[in-house]
């Protein structure tokens, strides 16, 4: 067990940008866009020396200047998406952010006769540079993956430009009209006005089974209401993505863009997939057995988090960061100095507040410096839980922040691997100090709340975007949308629970679906590759840790698949995904097992 000194004492609060810019308006913002502007002026010398007569010296030489330029851009607009999330209502923050990423927009433009003659390069001359090309190699196969789908400078040029006032400009205003929403409900006799989604989403695991239907009911109501909006910006984004990637880039399918990106094949996503609608049986099985515990025939919708026993618990922010630090000392003393880095250096923004983005994400704008991490914290149990989750995504980050700009971030499949496994050694943790009994009953069956939220919910919200992108092509209205995730929760929850009308616009509410179209399926990729490895790290002790570290130092240096077959893990075998499931039976067994008073 670690040993704990010279503790830190944490607060709620916001974050500090300093270590980006003083502010928009400062000097060295001022510079800062003053040296992208020359080096972008440098960077247009090397189109006329583009050709095939091109030597891996120049070729370093050339993406090196590149990644200079991005460092500073990604810093800029780090700051200026920081801004944004930390007060959506902002409009100063408003206005930089979208003047930065009409400013990101120019400098593609700018150097995109690069990756166009690398793209357009012959197979044998590309080979023979990448071998040469030490750690930008990936960098440049990466690129080449999207040759197929690459189109003219001018026609990638158009693009570029009007993604600034199209889907990145509705992106944001998702964004703004839903952190703007408040709720009020009445709480154990007080009127609670002024709160926000992540206050109200806390009431959805209180004991009160009353209050848990309120919350949500409260919560969809204003969902409802505004569907016809929401729901018309989702049409148009999701139209969006298919003009441009089906209609123009020629993928086969709008999931396949998300699939490249991710560098996995289709075959592996639909593997997943396939194996997680085959097993939704297991987490039914759950949902009857928690109703069993509530002493109710079936639980309802409004009762899939609730807690077996009421073994109420909350915790203070500095509590639960000197947990974390502990779960993750014990583990491995360098995991605990860089988590504690997040915060000693005021990168973290925990409180609530009406404006907010919501729920909680990691953003590492530059690896040389210490990423940003984003709580709403509200000392919950789960919130702990969140907190390891986003401290593993930076440890992620600065474990690889050895590597160029271009291959430090883990592909997203990956990027949930640390974050998981935080989760998973802060849970043992906790269940090896905790002496309640009740506690730690809901601790454990918190783990399988944890892993149906993962895995299962989120594999249904890619069945349902692969769906709703067919139907929005066919010209379905938003109420039918609405009822297509009728559907698909009717088939995820069987007969297991009373599903409420009111979760049909559930969907409405998710981000990933509006932001980064297909990303939820990298969740349940990251939570099943984490039952593996934590399983060998149980069975093999010291051993497993170099392994696991060598993982997450990768980044995205290479294809994940590549990646994690030099750990022993083949994702391309059905067996794999099925061995995580696996691991859930033998847990709900073991919940079974267990007498119900």
């Amino acid at each position: 067990m670690t040993t704990l000194t010279q503790e830190n004492i944490y607060e709620l609060g916001r974050w500090s940008l300093e270590d980006l810019f003083p502010g928009q308006d400062s000097e060295q913002m001022k510079a800062a866009f003053a040296e992208i502007e020359a080096g972008l002026e440098s960077f247009q010398r090397h189109r006329q020396g583009l050709g095939d007569g091109m030597t891996p010296e120049n070729l370093r030489e050339i993406i090196g200047e590149l990644e200079k330029i991005s460092h500073t851009v990604y810093r800029i607009y780090g700051y200026a998406g920081l801004w944004f999330y930390a007060d959506t209502q902002n409009q100063q923050a408003q206005s930089f952010i979208a003047r930065v990423q009409q400013f990101l927009a120019q400098m593609e433009n700018q150097t995109l006769f690069f990756s166009l003659w690398w793209k357009a390069l012959d197979d044998d001359k590309a080979a023979a540079l990448m071998d040469q090309a030490g750690e930008y190699r990936y960098y440049l196969q990466e690129m080449r993956n999207f040759k197929p789908h690459t189109l003219s400078e001018p026609e990638e040029k158009v693009i570029n430009i009007k993604n600034t006032t199209g889907a990145a400009a509705l992106q944001r205003l998702f964004d703004t009209i839903t952190a703007r929403y408040s709720f009020e409900m009445e709480v154990d006799g007080e009127l609670k006005t002024g709160l926000t989604r992540d206050a109200m989403m806390r009431y959805v695991y209180s004991p009160d089974p009353d209050l848990r239907a309120r919350a949500y009911q409260t919560l969809y109501k204003t969902y409802t209401e505004e569907a016809p909006i929401l729901g018309q910006i989702y049409q148009t984004l999701v139209r969006d993505w298919r003009n441009e990637n089906l209609d123009l880039r020629h993928f086969e399918t709008p999931m396949s863009v998300r699939n490249l990106r991710n560098d996995i094949p289709d075959e592996i996503v639909d593997t997943l997939l396939d194996v997680t609608r085959r097993n939704a049986g297991i987490f039914q099985r759950f949902f009857k057995l928690k109703a069993k515990w509530l002493g109710m025939e079936k639980i309802r919708r409004y009762d899939i988090y609730a807690p077996v026993v009421s073994a109420e618990k909350s915790y203070d922010y500095n509590e639960a960061a000197r947990m974390t630090f502990a779960a993750f000392g014990a583990f491995e003393p360098e995991i605990e100095r860089l988590a504690r880095q997040v915060l000693d250096e005021n990168h973290v923004d925990s409180e609530v507040r009406t404006g907010k983005s919501g729920g909680a994400f990691c953003w590492g704008p530059v690896p040389a410096l210490t990423p940003w991490v984003l709580l709403n914290f509200t000392g919950e149990a789960r919130d702990i839980a969140t907190l390891a989750h986003e401290l593993g995504h930076a440890i992620h980050a600065m474990l690889a922040a050895h590597h160029p700009i271009f291959t430090a971030h883990a592909s997203l499949p990956l990027a949930e691997t640390a974050s998981t496994f935080g989760e998973m050694l802060l849970i043992d943790y906790l269940l090896d100090r905790e002496t309640d009994e009740s506690v730690r009953r809901d601790i454990l069956f918190s783990q399988m709340d944890d892993a149906y939220a993962v895995i299962v919910r989120q594999v249904y919200f890619a069945l349902f975007e692969r769906q709703a992108h067919e139907m929005i092509h066919a010209g379905a209205s938003v109420d039918e949308l609405a009822e297509a995730y009728l559907e698909n929760l009717r088939e995820q929850f069987g007969d297991s629970l009373e599903l409420n009308e009111e979760f049909k616009w559930e969907w409405a509410a998710i981000p990933h679906l509006f932001q980064t179209p297909f990303y939820v399926y990298a969740y349940a990729f990251g939570q099943l590759l984490v039952l593996a490895l934590y399983q060998q790290y149980q069975s093999e002790g010291d051993a497993f840790k170099p392994r696991y570290l060598e993982i997450l130092r990768a980044g995205g240096s290479d294809a994940p698949v590549e990646i994690l077959r030099a750990a022993g893990i083949d994702v391309t075998s059905e067996a794999f995904w099925q061995g995580g499931f696996d691991v859930l039976e033998d847990m709900l067994q073991k919940l079974e097992a267990i007498p119900i008073p």
